[in-house]
């Protein structure tokens, strides 16, 4: 009796679907790509229940007749292709054939569609698959309406989370696909109501404008140059839009690479990036980056990945260094005088040495009195000497032993108990409150976490469009970065908590890192002693919320070795 069975159309569909459908950002990602590739200048969609219960994407492009429109639910049906050679020159955004069949499959679909210029159009029903109504209707352009998806794969659907969880998904998709298409107007609502309103936009500088807002647009640099032809004879060109020196974050957020309008993960051209910063970028901080790259087509291959998330690029290294040199040109070319001090050598009076009662090297006495029995731990004391070493690095000549103390990471450790010993941290009143504008997905996850943030000193009030009225923050936030530090917040609200964490203490780890002093900048003995005495009230002094050491102690016994003397 034979094992192998060939698979019927429905489990096939329903395969397809679990490689090409996650979750409903990923209907309206494959929805928009067909109303972009159809010519569609004014693209609408509609969201109920975060996509679970409706999506609906709506445009203006040049529709379908009758035949086309049954044609497009069957597998691999599609007008972008003809032949194998046709995968290697890709100039759409679809191609596969695989989407519309897929979502059918697991939802129930209504597509409305017509040529454009033609009165005549055609309405089409289905449900799991199969057409249950068919009629004509006066229709110009197309509209896709998909509801309760996943209703035949309950598997698949108890996978969905929470209504919120899955809009954000939904708002990303929109904000990619807006980004790398400013010619095409965007509208999404969301429960009736309006969430993203962006018009036609004359270039990539004003749909950034749209989205983020003017103050975030003003901490970019921005490049648009051809570059020289490649190893192959293939030209390449880039737009790019990245932090200069103040713009710098905590997440890996506001990062995005576009290949020929087609939002991608590409490894190479991010660390083509990071890499333009090198000597630049502080520890642990992380650019903003919006990298548009054009390329030949027969040189990129887009069909490596179900989603078409990743590419492959023929000749990688001349990406690479179309990326990486007109980057590191444009950032040190802005910031010479930032970047002067990390490639000198510095001089023996680069750094300053506090006086002190009790300076390090006295005289004999002294010494003598400090070198006595080694201790377990640190033994300075607030009132000791210490020297600025450079960068967030002080030294501290303590009993038994030296000690090295990155004062940014204890003013974190500081700042970040305070925040979670007090019921209702002290905040500071701004005398002027100020407007900040975010993202959407980040306006959103600010106010719905509002009542948390106002118990960590943090006061806002919605303004309406994406925009927050900041009207108190805490003490040590006086001068911040106000627009980086609600950004950095809606970062830990949006990703993944740590099991053994919660929101609060993610949220208090956010403001202590933008609340603790910053490298480079200088403190005297008084500052010192005091940093010094609050850190050993803390109950975990010896690192910082981000688990990096605060201190480190060598005994005489540590320095014996080092030098060779045991």
């Amino acid at each position: 009796m034979p094992q192998i069975n060939v698979l019927s159309p429905d489990v096939r569909n329903k395969i397809a679907a679990g490689e090409v459908i996650e979750r409903p950002a990923s209907v309206v990602k494959e929805l928009l790509e067909n109303a972009i590739d159809a010519g569609g200048t004014d693209i609408r969609i509609d969201i109920l229940s975060g996509g679970k219960r409706m999506i609906r994407v709506s445009d203006n492009g040049i529709g379908m007749d009758r035949e086309d429109a049954l044609l497009c639910f069957e597998r691999h049906a599609t007008s972008k292709l003809i032949s194998a050679d046709d995968l290697f020159d890709i100039r759409t955004l679809g191609f596969r054939g695989e989407a519309l069949p897929s979502i059918a499959s697991i939802s129930k679909v209504k597509l409305v569609t017509g040529l454009k210029g033609s009165g005549a159009g055609i309405s089409i029903e289905m449900t799991g698959g199969e057409i249950t109504d068919t009629r004509e209707a006066a229709s110009a352009g197309t509209s896709f309406e998909i509801r309760d998806l996943f209703f035949n794969t309950p598997a698949r659907k108890k996978f969905l989370k929470t209504t919120t969880t899955e809009l954000f998904h939904i708002i990303d998709i929109v904000t990619k696909e807006a980004l790398s298409h400013p010619e095409i107007a965007f509208s999404l609502y969301t429960d009736t109501k309006e969430t993203m309103l962006l018009p036609l936009a004359s270039g990539l500088r004003e749909r950034i404008m749209q989205i983020y807002g003017d103050d975030f647009l003003k901490g970019l640099l921005s490049v648009s140059t051809p570059a020289p032809p490649s190893a192959s004879g293939i030209p390449l060109r880039m737009d790019a839009f990245v932090s200069d020196t103040t713009a710098f974050r905590n997440s890996r957020d506001h990062q995005f690479v576009f290949i020929n309008k087609r939002p991608v993960r590409d490894p190479s051209v991010s660390h083509a990036v990071y890499k333009a910063y090198e000597g630049i970028l502080p520890q642990d901080r992380h650019p903003i980056f919006f990298v548009f790259i054009e390329i030949d087509p027969h040189k990129i291959d887009f069909n490596v990945h179900p989603t078409k998330r990743e590419v492959r690029f023929e000749d990688k290294e001349s990406v690479y260094r179309l990326v990486n040199g007109s980057l590191r040109g444009l950032i040190r070319g802005a910031h010479e005088e930032y970047t002067r001090p990390f490639s000198t050598v510095p001089g023996p009076a680069s750094y300053p040495v506090w006086p002190s009662p009790h300076p390090i090297q006295q005289g004999v006495a002294d010494q003598q009195d400090v070198f006595i029995s080694e201790t377990s731990g640190p033994g300075y004391r607030p009132s000791q000497p210490f020297i600025y070493l450079g960068d967030t690095f002080i030294a501290v000549s303590g009993k038994g032993g030296l000690t090295l103390i990155d004062h940014h990471a204890a003013h974190e450790r500081v700042l970040y108990e305070r925040l979670l010993n007090k019921v209702q941290v002290d905040s500071h009143q701004l005398l002027f409150p100020e407007q900040v504008r975010l993202s959407h997905k980040e306006y959103r996850a600010i106010l719905e976490n509002k009542e948390l943030l106002s118990g960590l000193g943090v006061e806002v009030d919605d303004f309406g469009h994406d925009t927050l009225i900041v009207r108190a923050l805490p003490a040590d936030l006086a001068g911040a970065d106000i627009r980086g530090i609600l950004s950095d917040i809606s970062s830990a609200m949006l990703n993944s908590i740590p099991p053994e964490k919660s929101l609060r203490e993610s949220l208090a780890a956010r403001i202590a890192c933008h609340s603790s002093v910053r490298g480079r900048e200088v403190l005297n003995q008084e500052e010192v002693a005091s940093l010094l005495h609050d850190l050993e009230q803390t109950d975990f002094p010896d690192q910082c919320p981000h688990g990096r050491p605060t201190r480190l102690f060598y005994s005489l016994d540590d320095l014996q070795k080092l030098f060779k003397r045991k």
